[in-house]
């Protein structure tokens, strides 16, 4: 079994608030989990304390365990230490090539700027005609 240490969202609508959970990785999202380790509200201030509590003992023992935490919850669990050490490690994404345009955009892009250096070339041509009269 999968387990993944992720966030289930609670509160109303345009009002949320999560719990942190420990949950098999094909439940759903706000579904059924196994525990609850902490909360995350995200209308609070970043730098308050309430904003994310997190018991990190057990979300350490979680791990230990084999839990996957979320990319997101890892974030949280990297400013948690138990011991001296972060509850878990977080860095920061690169996807380099996540900006890039795809394939059908690129073909778009080089049809416009032909067409644009074929309209300048043609907008040339009869400007050095009349200079030369």
């Amino acid at each position: 079994m999968s387990l993944k240490i992720r966030l289930a969202r609670g509160g109303s609508k345009k009002r949320p608030f999560y719990s942190i959970v420990v949950a098999d990785a094909r439940a759903p999202r706000d579904g059924r989990f196994i525990e609850k380790i902490g909360t995350y509200d995200p209308r609070i201030a970043k730098d308050s304390p309430d904003r994310v509590k997190v018991d990190a003992e057990k979300a350490a023992d979680w791990i230990k365990k084999g839990a996957q935490p979320t990319d997101r919850v890892a974030r949280f669990l990297s400013k948690v230490e138990v011991d001296g050490k972060p509850v878990a490690t977080w860095t920061h994404g690169n996807n380099p090539k996540k900006a890039e345009p795809g394939k059908k955009a690129q073909e778009r892009a080089k049809e416009r700027a032909e067409k644009a250096a074929a309209r300048a070339a043609a907008a040339e041509a009869p400007a050095e005609e009349a200079t030369e009269s």
